[in-house]
Order: C-alpha cells, then sequence, then structure tokens
C-alpha cells in the first residue's frame, strides 16, 4: 500500500521539474541568464517560486541543467554516428534529428545560442569537458570512415561545426525563417523539405 502514494509523489515530481525547465528555457531563452528571474520562470511554469527553490537552490544550477538538458538530447541525436554504421545513414538521421530539434526545442537552442556568444560565462567547464570529449569521439569515427574508404578525405571537426550552424540556424533565427515564408512558419511539409535540402547540401560530395 505505500508504494502507490510514492509513485504518485514521483510523478508529481517529474511533472513539475519538466515544468520547471521548459519555463527556464523560454526565459533563459528570452531574457538571457541576467535577465531570467526565478520568480518570472515559476510565473511562466504556473507554480510557486517557493517550489523553483525546493528542485533547483540557485538561479545557475536551473541554467546549468538547461543548458546541460540541451546537449544531452544533440548527444543523442548523434547516436548513429559509430565506426560500423553507413556513413551517409548516420550523418543523415543526425541531420534529420537536429533540425526536428530546432523545430520542436527552439528555445534550448536560443539558451546555448545566447551562452556561447556571450563566451560561455557559466558553462565554459562544460564545453571543456564534455563538448570536448564528445566532438573528439565523432571526429574520430569520422576518420575512420575515411580511412575505410566510406566518405571522401575531409575535416570530421568542420563537418560536425557545419551541421551544428545550419540545423540550428532554423531554431535560433526562426523569426528570420517564418519572415521570409511569407510571415508564416514552416508547415510540417516544408519541414521536410527543409531536412531533404540540408541533407543535400551537407552530403553531397561528401559520402560516396
Amino acid at each position: 500500500m505505500a508504494a502507490q502514494p510514492i509513485s504518485k509523489q514521483k510523478k508529481n515530481r517529474e511533472k513539475n521539474i519538466e515544468k520547471i525547465l521548459s519555463a527556464a528555457e523560454i526565459n533563459f531563452a528570452e531574457y538571457g541568464y541576467t535577465g531570467a528571474s526565478i520568480s518570472k520562470i515559476a510565473e511562466t511554469a504556473g507554480l510557486p517560486k517557493s517550489n523553483i527553490v525546493y528542485y533547483f537552490s540557485t538561479k545557475e544550477l536551473l541554467y546549468r541543467t538547461v543548458v546541460e538538458d540541451i546537449f544531452n538530447i544533440w548527444r543523442a541525436a548523434a547516436d548513429e554516428i559509430v565506426v560500423s554504421a553507413d556513413p551517409q545513414f548516420a550523418l543523415g538521421s543526425y541531420i534529420d534529428t537536429k533540425l526536428e530539434l530546432s523545430r520542436t526545442r527552439p528555445y534550448g537552442s536560443k539558451v546555448w545560442a545566447n551562452e556561447i556568444i556571450q563566451g560561455a560565462p557559466i558553462v565554459q567547464d562544460y564545453l571543456e569537458t564534455e563538448l570536448r570529449s564528445w566532438t573528439e569521439e565523432r571526429v574520430a569515427v569520422i576518420d575512420s570512415w575515411i580511412a575505410a574508404g566510406k566518405i571522401r578525405k575531409i575535416s570530421g571537426r568542420h563537418l560536425l561545426y557545419a551541421i551544428w550552424s545550419t540545423t540550428q540556424h532554423y531554431a535560433d533565427f526562426n523569426h528570420q525563417i517564418s519572415t521570409l515564408n511569407q510571415g508564416k512558419p514552416l508547415t510540417d511539409a516544408q519541414w521536410e523539405e527543409t531536412k531533404t535540402a540540408v541533407k543535400d547540401l551537407l552530403l553531397f560530395g561528401v559520402c560516396k
């Protein structure tokens, strides 16, 4: 009998944390780290300020959690990039997923972009550890594809940079994209066209 209330408590906790992180993502994207406040985040989440502080004792902790969350989602998007994979499939899948995340999680991308533009004052340590090691691992995979003759000789590092900048453009500059699309967000069909176009542009001449 005791397991039932514990399960309900756990669900409530998870639901509250999800609300908080979603609200924090929006506020940090719109106002930056300095401009966002726990009060604004609580208002957006529809929760008391005390609830925010209960789960995240400081604004910095909440901010770091948001930044790490979007990075972990992006990292999972690259799960197909392994030595044994077909390069065209793996890279194409990565591009598709990154574009879908730009569509569904634009605020997370903007938080990341704003942090990097400011010189990563809060998460520089994260860049120097998690991001650096992850990037080196992906570059090593691309180098292995080159050595195996699966793709032509290119810079794996700059290929990753090109994928990041292109896919995240659709989130970070979504207002510009919408403006150039007759003032309307991209439709489902246009997002599919985007995925095809970006893969054609980035992978043509790379994959054999």
